[in-house]
């Protein structure tokens, strides 16, 4: 068993994380973030015998918990894998293209108002660097971090700061830049989740964190949530079921979820979380053996 993170003790799945307490690594506003998450993670990683060779983290998105592994070396590598192109562009311009100190430095540049915003925002992207620029310029100034089609941008913002509300150029540039520094334990797929779980199935040395972006709820908030909301989630346990290695999923609290994991024989465990609204809440983490969230 590996050494626990300092500070890390074994906490009560009844307690809320404290998400102002967990190291901020991405430079996305995410709707469903994992940050309250990251604590949970290293415990489950600190649990295990070993260190893994590859840590897979197949519906990315903002990425919290794969960049956090990766920064406090959880794993040997991290995979991040992401179908959305707006989302994938940001990974693919600082992880495979190097152009992390680029992007930073735009960000640093622009003059954040309407009419910049709009221009920016309305323009063709010439690349995917400048399309990685816009999607962060995008996510910080729509409601939530939304990305998907019918989201807009903020209008009076928190104090009413309107625009600027969540727009720290100082604090995304370095958050960047500090993931340019390790992009070489770093690998950025863009592509489906699935096909690359199939990939890597066979690899005892690999562990996946599955965090799909959609819903088994009938109320169904992916799909105003994310461009790609749709999802077999059977066909997703029953590919986990498969694997060779590790995994932890998380999902909604539903009774589809956990009928879901009981006909693939796995085990659940509820842990207490806020939302966006400070509302307390729970989600289920699913995997074959939760037991180390009570040592």
């Amino acid at each position: 068993m590996q050494q626990p993170l300092p500070g890390m003790a074994p906490f009560s799945t009844e307690r809320v994380v404290n998400v102002a307490s967990v190291r901020q690594r991405s430079p996305f506003r995410y709707p469903g973030g994992k940050t309250w998450l990251v604590p949970r993670i290293f415990q489950w990683l600190s649990a295990r015998s070993s260190v893994p060779k590859l840590f897979i983290e197949p519906f990315a998105g903002g990425a919290v918990v794969g960049l956090s592994v990766a920064f406090e070396n959880l794993a040997e590598h991290v995979i991040l894998v992401e179908l959305d192109r707006q989302v994938g562009a940001v990974w693919d311009t600082i992880i495979n293209l190097g152009e992390g100190p680029w992007l930073a430095e735009k960000i640093r540049a622009f003059e954040l108002t309407h009419e910049n915003v709009d221009a920016l925002l309305e323009a063709e992207p010439a690349s995917t660097r400048d399309l990685a620029l816009q999607t962060i310029v995008k996510n910080r100034v729509y409601h939530g971090g939304i990305l998907a089609a019918g989201s807009g941008k903020i209008k009076y913002g928190e104090n009413g700061r309107g625009l600027s509300s969540r727009w720290y150029p100082q604090t995304l540039s370095k958050r960047i830049l500090d993931i340019s520094s390790i992009r070489e334990r770093l690998t950025f797929v863009q592509g489906d989740g699935l096909e690359v779980i199939r990939e890597y199935s066979n690899r005892e040395d690999a562990v996946f964190f599955v965090d799909p972006p959609y819903t088994t709820s009938k109320k169904c908030p992916g799909s105003r949530l994310y461009t790609h909301w749709q999802l077999d989630h059977d066909l997703l346990f029953a590919t986990m079921a498969k694997i060779s290695g590790d995994f932890l999923m998380t999902y909604d609290n539903v009774d589809e979820v956990s009928k879901l994991a009981e006909k693939y024989s796995f085990d659940t465990k509820a842990v207490a979380m806020k939302n966006t609204h400070h509302a307390r809440l729970s989600e289920l983490l699913v995997g074959r053996d939760l037991g180390w969230l009570e040592r």
